[in-house]
């Protein structure tokens, strides 16, 4: 267990949305709190408005991973990593571009990858540590239309219990946040209206919980934890059916082009 109090915290994609929220949250619960973020104007920004130390990060590059983790663990020794950095592009697979589908591995998993890679070494040598990999209710029940997006999310997950495993003789500790549909920028100009939909704030709650009780999966809200299970239970038809439903018939990865123009603009469509 962390005690949050003077903790070393760091969040990849704290500028916005899940990652602003958890920080802000972790601030409030006393932690030092550094964000990460691909867009140096908004981090600064953020970490200003919230309490935190900001830094420009690409968790795509292993080196803009090791300056963040060698600036905030001069602060101290980094306590807990919250790899929340991720992009969701929508539409069918073949409609896509092939650059754009390595982008989206790029950022969602390779991402989580190199901050596991550079964080783990000096939490397993402490003994002492937390790691929390946000994933998605997309690491359980695939979605048509983000076929990518929900294979990172399967990926994180796989890769969260296998590494679990591996330094189960520590007391490090790695967490598997998998949230519902969040109203944030990512899920802009998305039909929401038949799922269960949070704030930023309810899964920011959740992550930093976690620093008292490290659970090894935690779905937001907790009661869709059976939905794996019947993800893989369900005959395929009956579930696609369903699916066709909560999306009201809609074409897979439909949006709304102009409410989410400025998302995608941002990450490079």
């Amino acid at each position: 267990m962390i005690d949050l109090a003077e903790a070393v915290v760091c969040v990849t994609g704290g500028a916005r949305g899940i990652g602003r929220a958890t920080a802000t949250e972790l601030v409030r619960r006393g932690a030092r709190v550094w964000i990460g973020d691909l867009d140096e104007d908004d981090v600064r920004r953020t970490a200003q408005e919230i309490g935190a130390q900001p830094a420009h990060l690409d968790v795509t590059k292993e080196d803009s991973v090791g300056r963040f983790w060698a600036a905030a663990n001069a602060d101290g020794p980094v306590q807990m990593l919250v790899n929340n950095a991720g992009i969701m592009r929508l539409g069918p697979f073949l409609d896509q571009d092939l650059d754009g589908h390595h982008r989206e591995v790029a950022v969602n998993l390779l991402g989580v990858i190199n901050g596991m890679h550079m964080f783990l070494p000096d939490m397993v040598a402490r003994n002492r540590g937390h790691i929390v990999n946000v994933a998605s209710m997309a690491a359980k029940v695939t979605t048509p239309g983000i076929a990518v997006y929900c294979a990172t999310k399967f990926a994180v997950a796989a890769l969260s219990r296998a590494v679990r495993t591996e330094i189960g003789h520590t007391d490090v500790t790695i967490t598997t946040v998998l949230p519902a549909a969040v109203h944030t920028e990512l899920t802009a100009g998305v039909s929401l209206d038949l799922q269960p939909v949070l704030q930023p704030d309810q899964v920011a709650v959740a992550i930093a919980d976690t620093a008292r009780r490290p659970g090894h999966e935690i779905t937001v809200p907790r009661w869709l934890a059976p939905m794996g299970v019947i993800e893989e239970a369900a005959p395929e038809a009956l579930l696609n059916a369903a699916k066709r439903i909560v999306t009201r018939r809609r074409p897979p990865g439909h949006y709304d082009a102009d409410a989410r123009e400025a998302y995608l603009d941002r990450i490079g469509r």
